[in-house]
């Protein structure tokens, strides 16, 4: 362990946060971790305790669960209720609510559900059950979608013709861009999630200062990771000079991961796409191309023939909570009727999830009284 203990070494993390208290503006600055392991390593470390009162994380729209639109989720449960239909997708995305079902119950009902680790286990699933059609839930951002269009590309040299991929990928940046447009939010700068940027590379960030004005730093994901963060964040604002600061220099680099994105982008096409909580977003999923088209389920099982409801999660405020508006705990359902047991919308499902965090590592320190 002692590659992982050498980033959370408590002197480091004391020395890093004194150099914070010193670069404290004094005003409040809202930093939106936009990444769900971001939020859950902050939440585990406690690293708001040694932070400056007016120093605030927010999180944002970085757990592809939780932004899996409503209709979706409706979609995949749809689908899994066809006998001649199996479902494969990560096991995160089994308890998300749909209008009336989850995945997870449908499996139960129905038995045609099955959880995978890798992508490339539909393949194997899709050639044992060759009187079925194998329906792969396609979940994720830019660090999920290579594998996934890597097992596209598998299928089609071994000419399966069984298997289909509904995706929901997404796009990070352009959420970014969306969230900074919403004049109603108070973001001041991002701490850029690391998974991703080690696919997408730092470039693809330099719209944030440069049309926005905002400080970002792509950062790992340990205690020390975190901190120097916040701090190349703050020497941006306390100057005035923001730009793409790179924290995670062992893991990103500028150009990222060329042949990913070569990957990617021979399977994948940009497409417009809907986030939960955020709208519908130009240009910020991933649909496949033409050439791959008799892989994609959206188009052999057309939506029209799917009974989607729209969403309802009456008083859940996830949606708030993807943006940066709200914290998990100041959401009424928050650790009362919602919680990891029950849960009520898909941040207290996924473990990428805001609420999920901080019901795991601060819900007994935070007070809460029934609404």
């Amino acid at each position: 362990m002692k590659y992982v203990d050498e980033f959370r070494n408590p002197e480091l993390v004391e020395k890093i946060a004194s150099k914070i208290s010193s670069l404290n503006p004094g005003s409040y600055i809202n930093i939106m971790e936009v990444c769900g392991t971001h939020t859950q390593s902050f939440c585990r470390f406690g690293l708001d305790s040694v932070l400056p009162k007016n120093i605030r994380l927010i999180s944002g729209p970085g757990c592809p669960v939780c932004v899996s639109p409503q209709e979706y989720i409706d979609t995949a449960i749809e689908l899994a209720k066809n006998k001649d239909i199996i479902i494969v997708t990560f096991g995160d995305m089994l308890r998300v609510p749909g209008s009336s079902s989850s995945l997870e119950k449908e499996k139960t009902r129905f038995g045609n559900v099955r959880v995978v680790y890798s992508p490339l286990e539909a393949l194997t699933i899709a050639k044992i059950n060759p009187d079925k059609k194998i329906i792969f839930l396609g979940v994720g951002f830019e660090t999920t979608a290579p594998t996934i269009a890597l097992t596209i590309l598998s299928a089609k040299k071994e000419k399966l013709k069984n298997i289909f991929f509904l995706s929901a990928l997404k796009l990070i940046t352009p959420a970014m861009q969306h969230l900074l447009l919403d004049k109603k939010l108070k973001i001041d700068a991002f701490l850029c999630p690391g998974h991703v940027s080690a696919i997408i590379g730092t470039k693809d960030y330099e719209f944030i200062p440069k049309k926005y004005g905002k400080a970002c730093c792509v950062a790992g994901f340990e205690p020390t990771d975190i901190l120097e963060g916040i701090c190349l964040i703050l020497e941006q604002i306390i100057i005035k000079k923001p730009y793409v600061a790179n924290q995670y220099t062992r893991i990103v680099a500028k150009e990222g991961n060329p042949k990913a994105k070569r990957i990617i982008n021979q399977v994948f096409e940009p497409a417009d796409a809907g986030w939960r909580g955020l709208g519908t977003i130009p240009k910020s999923g991933l649909k496949l191309s033409r050439e791959f088209a008799d892989f994609d389920a959206a188009r052999v099982f057309p939506a029209h023939k799917i009974k989607a409801k729209p969403e309802k999660l009456k008083n859940c405020r996830c949606a708030d909570v993807l943006k940066g508006q709200l914290l998990p705990s100041e959401c009424p359902l928050y650790a009362l009727a919602c919680t990891p047991d029950n849960p009520i919308g898909p941040c207290m499902v996924s473990s990428e999830g805001a609420c999920s965090a901080y019901y795991k590592f601060r819900h007994l320190k935070i007070p809460r009284k029934a609404k």
